[in-house]
């Protein structure tokens, strides 16, 4: 990919090498720039956050922002409320689209989006990698949502300083997951776990079944997440292991399912959104 000119969140003019180009933009939230910048600012304006202890990590839901976008802005308003503690993020999330049985993360110097380009850290990418459990791998990034769409919430609340590393987590334990996260969560000043719930039940069955699975998430059980319980189960149930070991809080923030908002009751999506925090609440 060669240079191009990308409008930074806070309307500079940048030119950056090697940026892997948006690939949910216009599908799973909207491409305009200033159509966007107004979505994700309403939804933060509404999330009422109570501040409380920064959080060391979140779990968001990753589905468009018309359905999923309410949970997520639950979370993103705690990163809001001390955002000047945060600089380094790390984003964890599944590869829905490619076969991967391991942690990858990207070749490139940055992720674009209409609010701009995010730079790749790449301290945090060396240290990923001399771990042996990553991996550099575009293939699983190309055209994958589950990360991209955690940035445009997170660049305006972060602006131009925020450096940031992409792990696309494929079929691996949950032991490899948390080593990761221990490797790196000392360096990083937020991880985020990006995974949907229960997929395509009806309503009242979607809701007992996520019901289910948040009472495991909350007692940072790894063992309690089944292979359709989260579409992200790789990511989430490493974080729940390493949540364990450090003795991190969970908190459940939001939730809810696709048919909330209008979409089909029979066949809906649920989403949830939650608090990792070393502090007890």
């Amino acid at each position: 990919m060669g240079a191009a000119p990308a409008a930074g969140p806070a309307g500079t003019l940048t030119m950056l090498a090697d940026v892997r180009p948006p690939a949910a933009a216009g599908s799973f939230y909207p491409a305009d720039r200033a159509e966007l910048a107004r979505s994700v600012d309403r939804l933060l304006v509404a999330s009422d956050a109570d501040g409380g202890p920064r959080p060391a990590g979140l779990i968001v839901p990753h589905a468009g922002y018309r359905y999923s976008g309410k949970v997520a802005a639950a979370a993103y308003g705690r990163v809001r409320a001390r955002a000047s503690e945060i600089r380094r993020v790390m984003i964890l999330g599944p590869a829905h689209f490619a076969v991967l049985d391991a942690c990858a993360t990207t070749s490139g110097a940055a992720w674009r989006t209409p609010l701009g380009d995010v730079l790749v850290d790449d301290e945090l990418r060396e240290t990923a990698l001399q771990t042996g459990l990553v991996q550099v791998d575009d293939r699983a990034h190309a055209d994958e949502h589950a990360v991209e769409v955690q940035l445009p919430f997170l660049q305006p609340i972060l602006g131009e300083r925020m450096r940031f590393l992409p792990l696309a987590v494929g079929d691996v334990p949950p032991a490899d997951v948390a080593a990761i996260l221990g490797t790196l969560e000392p360096a990083a000043d937020l991880f985020v776990v990006s995974t949907d719930l229960s997929h395509y039940e009806d309503a009242e069955a979607a809701r007992r079944h996520d019901d289910r699975t948040i009472a495991g998430i909350l007692a940072r059980d790894p063992d309690a997440i089944g292979p359709y319980d989260a579409c992200g189960r790789s990511a989430l149930r490493g974080a729940l292991s390493f949540a364990r070991v450090r003795g991190f809080d969970m908190r459940l923030l939001s939730t809810a399912t696709s048919a909330d908002t209008g979409a089909d009751p029979d066949r809906v999506v649920g989403y949830a959104s939650f608090a990792i925090a070393v502090d007890r609440w």
